[in-house]
């Protein structure tokens, strides 16, 4: 599973101008189910994403994990972090199929939950508007492939 994490003060998402999902200071995660995925996978990521240590404390050190401040996610599918960039026209046949895409987001977005973070979610397949105020900016990219 692949995922990029956004640290942020505030981040939205619209499906068809209706808001389908907020959170304040946090993370904005998109997450990527890939071909031959499965829940372990979405639970690993899960319990790194809960534990990564990007929030400032006291001393402004990047020393506190998004549960340590309170904070909460917005995650959003988001197929196309699967890109294959060997020509010019992106490839995304290394994604999950569709449906396991989908079970294995929802299964990430409950597994963040009961690792103690709040969690709104975008639409899966819908077309989205983003909308994110990066708070650093702290952009981290994860992979449960990278051991």
């Amino acid at each position: 599973m692949r995922a990029v994490l956004q640290r942020v003060a505030e981040a939205r998402v619209h499906v068809d101008g209706e808001l389908v999902g907020e959170t304040g200071k946090g993370f904005l995660i998109l997450v990527c189910a890939m071909a031959g995925d499965g829940e372990a996978q979405a639970e690993k990521l899960a319990a790194k994403a809960a534990k990564l240590r990007v929030f400032k404390d006291d001393q402004g050190k990047m020393n506190l994990s998004v549960r340590d401040i309170g904070g909460g996610a917005l995650v959003v599918s988001q197929f196309t972090l699967a890109a294959d960039l060997r020509g010019n026209r992106p490839g995304f046949s290394t994604a999950a199929a569709p449906a396991e895409g989908e079970r294995l987001y929802l299964h990430f977005s409950k597994c963040l939950e009961k690792e103690g973070v709040p969690v709104a979610n975008g639409r899966f397949g819908a077309d989205m508007a983003v909308s994110l105020v990066n708070d650093g900016p702290v952009t981290i990219w994860m992979d449960t492939d990278q051991g």
